[in-house]
């Protein structure tokens, strides 16, 4: 690469399931163009879930958490639950405010958004203490589980699976065997087998460098992090003349660069070059980017760009893992969303070519 980058209805009774399930994961119209991929991966999400929770044994516990140290939700920890008991009996509880810390509790229209979706309030549901509570069958699996993903997505904040940390287990506190619950991780399991394969490929590349804070070891790291995510080596990784990592999604291309001072791993794409930058196109960028859980987009030297920046200081492999995993998703999503309503060319869109703009169309050059 040689252009440096710059830098739901009330009605249903509250504890009992909401008989308009079929909605309930579509995408609002205003947030569609961001978001296909991703409400395509919670699709997913929802119907691994209904599918574990109507096999699932007596006695076994599912816990289904927003990994706080991946969302920057800090002390706060947002969760659901769910406990099979007898004849199929299944007990969901959702985390409340009496749990949440000051700056991180649920306001008034959250807490209506959780009665809307079923939920009966903190202490009403026998057992239910101070979680919201929600009984159900495992007939009904399929709706608690868009329940409880919508939960976690919509009231929670969680923007995608892969921010998901899972734990199943028995009665006796034992790991089942289950299937992926789509991208989000395992505590214990399967998943677990990637994330210690990951863990000592790091120790390793940490032992054979210096300081902590060292721009080759930070480097190490990351091509540590990214083939193993890709299942490659680190010395087989695409990189280009300027030592950027280069990750091929769809028909974008995403990029992944170290940078020294300060401490920074930056996972970004040009989702469109050779683009006009129109008024409404900053308007559209500004809209999408105060949709983000993460990153942003914004447009210079012509190039639409979408970055997510990861601390390099006390680097965590997790963050970097969702910053690749959700910037390939939605890069590859959004040049697609974006070329056909502003024209321009997407990196791998061979025969792009830039969409008629009316001529009046008032062009904004870059105030932004």
């Amino acid at each position: 690469m040689t252009a440096d980058h710059p830098s739901a209805p009330g009605g249903d009774s509250p504890g009992t399931l909401p008989a308009h399930h079929e909605p309930i994961l579509l995408d609002e119209p205003s947030t569609a163009d961001l978001r296909a991929k991703v409400t395509q991966a919670w699709h997913e999400f929802a119907r691994a879930l209904a599918g574990r929770l109507a096999a699932l044994p007596t006695g076994t516990h599912v816990e289904l958490t927003l990994d706080p140290t991946a969302s920057g939700t800090g002390d706060a920890v947002y969760s659901v639950s769910i406990d099979v008991g007898e004849e199929g009996r299944l007990a969901a509880r959702a985390v409340g405010n009496a749990t949440l810390p000051d700056g991180y509790r649920l306001d008034r229209a959250a807490v209506a958004d959780m009665i809307a979706l079923g939920w009966s309030p903190p202490g009403v549901v026998p057992g239910s203490g101070e979680h919201f509570g929600l009984d159900s069958g495992t007939a009904e699996a399929t709706r608690l589980a868009a329940l409880l993903t919508r939960t976690l997505r919509d009231v929670y904040g969680a923007p995608h699976p892969a921010f998901l940390v899972y734990l199943i287990h028995d009665a006796e506190g034992e790991a089942l065997p289950v299937e992926p619950l789509g991208t989000a991780r395992s505590e214990f399991g399967p998943d677990r087998n990637v994330e210690a394969d990951l863990d000592e490929a790091l120790a390793a590349a940490a032992a054979a460098q210096a300081p902590e804070h060292d721009a080759a070891a930070l480097a190490e790291q990351v091509r540590t992090v990214v083939s193993t995510m890709l299942k490659s080596e680190p010395d087989r990784l695409q990189v280009d003349s300027d030592g950027d990592i280069n990750i091929r999604a769809g028909s974008a291309m995403v990029f992944v660069r170290v940078r020294d001072n300060p401490p920074l791993v930056d996972v970004f794409s040009p989702v469109l070059t050779e683009v006009e930058p129109t008024e409404r196109l900053y308007v559209k960028l500004s809209e999408l980017t105060n949709r983000m859980p993460i990153g942003r987009l914004y447009c210079a030297d012509d190039t639409v760009w979408a970055s997510i920046p990861v601390f390099g200081r006390n680097f965590q492999a997790t963050h970097l893992m969702l910053a690749v995993q959700v910037m390939t998703g939605l890069a590859d999503e959004l040049d697609d969303r974006l070329h056909g309503e502003f024209g321009g060319k997407r990196f791998f869109g061979e025969g792009d070519k830039p969409v008629k703009r009316d001529q009046e169309e008032h062009r904004t050059g870059m105030y932004l």
